[in-house]
C-alpha cells in the first residue's frame, strides 16, 4: 500500500486559505500516515468499519485541536485506507 496523502479541495478557498493549503495538507498527511502506521502495527482482526473509525480518531488526535475540529475527510477515502490495512494483515 502506498502511503496515504491528504489533498484539500481548493474550490471555495479564499486567498489566505489558499496560501495555507500546502502546509495544512502536509500536517494532515503526516497525522494520517502516523495513524496508519500505528493501526497497522496493532491490527488484530477488527472489521473495516472499526478500523476506519479508529483511523479518523487517531488522525484527529495527531492534530492541533482547532485543525482536528475542522477536519472532515472524505470517509470513502479513509475507508479505502482501512481496507488496505485489513487486507494486508489478512494476506
Amino acid at each position: 500500500m502506498s502511503e496515504p496523502h491528504v489533498t484539500l479541495d481548493p474550490r471555495g478557498l479564499d486567498p489566505v486559505q489558499q496560501k495555507l493549503r500546502g502546509p495544512l495538507e502536509e500536517q494532515l498527511t503526516s497525522a494520517l500516515q502516523a495513524a496508519t502506521e500505528r493501526i497497522r502495527a496493532d491490527y488484530a482482526g477488527e472489521p473495516v468499519e472499526q478500523v476506519c473509525q479508529r483511523l479518523l480518531e487517531e488522525t484527529r488526535s495527531g492534530l492541533h485541536p482547532d485543525i482536528a475540529a475542522g477536519f472532515n475527510p472524505d470517509m470513502d477515502e479513509f475507508c479505502r485506507v482501512a481496507v488496505a490495512i485489513v487486507r494486508r494483515e489478512a494476506g
